[in-house]
Parts: structure tokens; C-alpha cells; sequence
């Protein structure tokens, strides 16, 4: 089957939608599918037809930037010619390319299926305000002309002002999650290079510097932490630099952490394996995201199938793999208070939260979703015959 996979960013461009396509691209790839992903030039530097993982990469240059989404007018035309030979045309959204690429799938008799991540809440200004706008338009457009939608969890589209009025499409696969191996000398490494000492009781946060993170929130709540436990110290991984649409967030939430110090460490993006051994060395990993645009949280599986707890704010789809392993705690949302109990119960008693992390790997494999994947792209495929 030759599968066309569409969305805004793709690698190197890290977050959580980019990982979950890139580990899907490659799992169909590996089950002997031919995958294209189209995607946007937004480094220059990057070549406009690549292949990686045995996946081909198609890259279409920006004319501009519209908040966080791209102006790409090459696009369409990249989007007929690669559908004509496309079985399956898989849109992974919130993107702004979304509507016009699902209705030539439709236009072309392909079956369209729509990866729907999030509803996007952008930070606050005019231009933000009307790029939210003219993403919820695309995205109801795209939805028109899908066959199917598919959500994380049933949790969240429940809740999603977008996805319930599309609960008759809607179908439920979970997040793919791998890691790359870390053996004893990486995870020591990864230690070494970033000065653990012994005794440090280390906590955990991997996003982006984002607004709808709730990165203050932690700030907030680490005093108290170390009010009892003064050797704490919170590895923050992920982009905090330079992060788009989001400088003024980085220029007021950077300073409240230069007041913390040595107990807050800024590691900035990690390879694969030094990314397992963070996870692998972090006593449990925070989570205190803030609004829908956080639909679910890769990373905190990622901590789980690695057995470390997760403490989540109870939001739709965030609050699922903690509820559901048992792994963790779930606070109430922008609550530094409950943030910083929780890290102390975990600390005080971290056995009781391990569960069965086995268990996870098995349910989130790319492979066992690719197959799921399949199974709805054959179903389309026989209802439409």
C-alpha cells in the first residue's frame, strides 16, 4: 500500500505530532508499505526530497509565517501529484494545508484519514486569534471530506469541542512509543555529562517551552519541594530556546527559573539514547500541561514503559496513561500546591507507583498501532468497493 502522510513539521522539527508521524512513517515503512510524508521546507538547510528510515520525505518551501503555521502555496500541487499515487492519503492535524489536501484525496476517490492531535489554542494576539480561526476553519473542512478521524484516546475526543461533532468517524488508536536501548554506560554517561551528583533526588520535565505546558506551575511549586527535600534538582528537556510564537512565554517564565538555580537545569534537546537515559534516571517526570492543546503527552508513556511515575494534570487524554497503569498521580490543573505534593508522596514512597511498565511497551508498540492503522485504511477500502 502506498501511504501519503501530510503535516505541517516534520524531523528535525521536534514535538509531539512530528514523533508520533515520523514513528508511524517508519512502522509502515518496516511492515512493507510505501510511505511519503509531505511536509514543509522550514529550514533551508534541509534538502527538498529526502529519505529517511526508508521513508521518502518531500519538503515544499514557505513563502511565510503565520504564528506557528506556514504559508506554503507550492503545496497544492506537490499534494495533487503525490496523491495520484497514493492508496491512502493521512493527515495528521491541527494543520492549516489540512482542507484542500483531504478533498483532492476525496476529489481523487482515496481514502482520507485524519490523525487529529489537538484542539489548537495559540497564545494571545491579534494574529494568533486569526490563525486560530483560520485553523478551526480548515480543520471542520478537512473533517467534511475524511472518511475517518482518529483520536488518542476516547477520553479526549469526549471532551474536544472539534471531535464531538464528529463522534460517528471517529475511531480510537493509541500513541506510538519507542525508545532507543540505553545499556548501564549510556545512562552513567548521560549522568557524567550533566553533573548528577549522589544523593540528588532528580525529577523530570521533557516539552517544549510552551505556554500551554504550564512550566510556571512547576516553578512555582519546586520551593516547596525543596522546603522537604532540599537536594532536589528538575531536568528540564526539550526546546526553550528561540521556540515559535512563544517568545514572549520564554521571556517571562526564563527569569523565574534563573531564580532557582542549581535545582533547575535547562539540557535543551537530547539524542535518542541520552533521551532513554533521562528517563531511565529521573525518579518520576512532571507533566503540568494547562489546556487542550495537550491532548495526551508522548513523553509520559516514554517515562512509563521506562518505569518511572508521572505526575499529570487531570485534562482529557493527559490524564489517561496514569489513570489507566496506575503509574502516577493526577493534580488539578495550574495547581503548584497539588504539583508539589505529589512530588512528594511519589518521592516519599516511589514503589507504590512503578507498575506493570511491560505491560506498557506492549500497548503502545508502533507496530501493534500500525496494524491498527491498517486495519481501518482495509475497512474503508472494501466499504468503498
Amino acid at each position: 500500500m502506498h501511504i501519503l502522510t501530510a503535516l505541517t513539521y516534520y524531523r528535525p522539527h521536534t514535538s509531539g505530532l512530528t514523533v508520533y508521524a515520523e514513528r508511524m512513517a517508519r512502522a509502515f515503512a518496516r511492515r512493507g508499505h510505501e510511505v511519503t510524508v509531505l511536509t514543509s521546507l522550514d529550514n533551508r538547510q534541509l534538502p527538498r526530497l529526502d529519505c529517511l528510515d526508508g521513508v521518502t520525505v518531500v519538503r515544499v518551501p514557505a513563502l511565510m509565517r503565520v504564528s506557528k503555521g506556514l504559508v506554503m502555496p507550492a503545496m497544492p500541487f506537490e499534494a495533487w501529484k503525490l496523491a495520484r499515487k497514493a492508496d491512502v492519503v493521512n493527515l495528521h492535524m491541527p494543520q492549516l494545508d489540512a482542507a484542500y489536501i483531504a478533498w483532492i484525496g476525496r476529489l481523487m476517490h482515496k481514502p482520507v484519514v485524519l490523525t487529529y492531535h489537538c484542539d489548537l489554542r495559540l497564545p494571545r494576539g491579534l494574529i494568533h486569534a486569526i490563525a486560530n480561526q483560520v485553523s478551526h476553519a480548515a480543520n471542520h473542512v478537512a473533517a467534511w471530506g475524511s472518511d475517518a478521524i482518529v483520536s488518542l484516546t476516547r477520553d479526549y475526543a469526549e471532551h474536544s469541542k472539534y471531535l464531538t461533532r464528529y463522534l460517528d468517524k471517529v475511531h480510537v488508536l493509541d500513541a506510538p512509543v519507542e525508545l532507543a536501548p540505553a545499556s548501564e554506560v549510556d545512562i552513567q554517561a548521560f549522568r557524567t555529562k550533566f553533573g548528577i551528583q549522589p544523593g540528588q533526588r532528580i525529577l523530570g520535565m521533557a516539552a517544549r517551552l510552551a505556554t500551554e505546558k504550564g512550566v510556571e506551575y512547576l516553578v512555582q511549586a519546586l520551593p516547596k519541594v525543596l522546603e522537604s527535600v532540599p537536594q532536589a534538582r528538575l531536568l528540564f528537556v526539550g526546546s526553550y530556546q528561540n521556540v515559535v510564537g512563544e517568545e514572549q512565554y520564554a521571556a517571562r517564565v526564563l527569569p523565574l527559573i534563573d531564580g532557582l538555580k542549581d535545582h533547575w537545569s535547562l539540557l535543551g534537546n537530547l539524542s535518542p539514547v541520552e533521551m532513554t537515559a533521562f528517563f531511565k534516571t529521573v525518579e518520576l517526570l512532571v507533566m503540568p500541561s494547562l489546556n487542550s492543546t495537550e491532548a495526551f503527552g508522548l513523553v509520559q508513556v516514554e517515562a512509563m514503559s521506562c518505569g518511572t511515575p508521572v505526575i499529570a494534570t487531570n485534562l482529557p487524554g493527559v490524564r489517561v496513561p496514569v489513570t489507566t497503569s496506575g503509574m502516577g498521580k493526577v493534580v488539578p490543573v495550574a495547581d503548584a500546591g497539588a504539583i508539589a505534593q505529589a512530588i512528594l508522596d511519589i518521592l516519599a514512597d516511589p514503589e507504590q507507583f512503578r507498575g506493570n511498565y511491560a505491560r506498557i511497551k506492549d500497548r503502545y508498540s508502533p507496530d501493534g498501532i500500525a496494524a491498527g492503522y491498517e486495519k481501518l485504511f482495509e475497512e474503508i477500502l472494501q466499504g468503498r468497493k
